[in-house]
């Protein structure tokens, strides 16, 4: 299977919502880090055209400009109900009144299938929902987490060529969502369906994507594996967006990149010969604090400690950084020494595995 979209443009009245995106969307197998696998989730803050763009695959929205093909064929002309693909919105949108069997086979009886084939393909959708005993109650008595397996039950009863998801997620609570992430990624690679979803949520992403595209204003800023997208940035604004709080200038130097608060090994960060770096993007699981000691060489005072259920945060004063930094915050790297004082000096060194790259391959 394979989308691909080319200069894309959607317009709502005056105003371009979806700018010149060219994109190709392909299922093929691949590793966890290689940004290839059946599930492309799309992410990027509220307003930024990614759901329009959902639309737009699913023949929803009229194109402005360019152009969305199906493993070759122009897809212009071809209907919504033509395209066979399947989709899951933020509600569900089942049809109230009607049992969750009823809901689940309203796509197989709209084919034509044959009774016996609809009730063998419904039973079989509700196992792999995890609802097997549910068949015949009213979707109206579900709870939003069940309503949604039966959204997604639906839409695979099919086997559509490719599964759209837009925000599936979004209305239910933190701890089922990330539940249900984990679920339907494996619910989606489990029957080989090929699957875009859009989220602004960044652990939905990472659960579930195989490869993440990043949005910002209509363009496509990045698209990579989670892994990569999260560990090389392209650009500041990308690193910000996906939680990394700060800055720290840095400079490849060979087989080290060099930063104010310490260096790192260019291995760890998958840094090349002779490739460029201008700056690690770091947040407090980035740093570790701790009393100095003879190797300390970076000492900053303590502003506030946050005691948190993980593991304890210290808020220190980076305003002597080359790049000032009015509060940075650092995980404390041994608990059993006691709890750092307002105005003590603290050691900081960074973690290599825990910093983002900026200037390197992010792409």
């Amino acid at each position: 299977m394979t989308l691909v979209l080319s200069g894309v443009g959607v317009d709502y009245g005056d105003r371009r919502v979806v700018d010149d995106v060219s994109l190709t969307v392909s299922a093929d197998s691949g590793s966890a880090d290689s940004g290839s696998g059946p599930v492309t989730v799309i992410l990027g803050p509220s307003g930024c055209g990614k759901s329009t763009l959902l639309r737009a695959v699913a023949g929803l929205e009229p194109l402005a400009a360019g152009a969305i093909t199906f493993d070759g064929a122009d897809l212009a002309a071809v209907p919504p109900y033509r395209r066979d693909f399947g989709m899951v919105f933020q509600d569900g949108q089942l049809f109230p009144g009607r049992t969750v069997a009823a809901n689940i086979a309203y796509g197989l009886r709209a084919r034509r299938w044959a009774r016996p084939q609809i009730a063998e393909r419904v039973a079989e959708m509700l196992e792999l929902v995890g609802l097997p005993e549910l068949a015949n109650r009213r979707v109206d008595d579900l709870s939003g987490g069940q309503a949604q397996r039966v959204a997604l039950a639906r839409a695979l009863a099919p086997r559509p060529r490719l599964l759209l998801l837009d925000e599936p997620l979004a209305a239910l609570d933190a701890n089922l969502r990330g539940r249900l992430a984990d679920d339907i990624g494996d619910i989606v690679r489990a029957t080989a369906t090929p699957a875009i979803m859009v989220t602004h949520d960044h652990d939905e992403a990472a659960t579930m994507g195989d490869t993440i595209v990043v949005m910002r204003a209509g363009a496509v800023v990045a698209r990579d594996s989670a892994a990569r997208v999260w560990r090389h940035p392209r650009d500041e604004w990308t690193a910000r967006f996906l939680g990394w709080e700060h800055f720290l200038a840095a400079a490849h130097a060979g087989d080290v990149v060099r930063t104010e608060l310490g260096d790192i090994p260019a291995a760890q960060l998958h840094v090349d010969h002779g490739e460029r770096v201008t700056a690690v993007a770091i947040r407090a699981e980035s740093l570790r604090a701790r009393r100095p000691d003879d190797a300390a060489t970076t000492l900053l005072p303590v502003l506030r400690v946050r005691d948190l259920p993980e593991r304890m945060h210290v808020i220190l004063d980076g305003s002597a950084l080359a790049v000032p930094i009015a509060e940075l915050g650092a995980l404390v790297d041994d608990e059993r020494a006691g709890r750092p004082r307002v105005g003590e000096m603290m050691a900081v060194t960074l973690v290599g595995a825990r910093v983002g790259l900026l200037g390197g391959r992010g792409r």
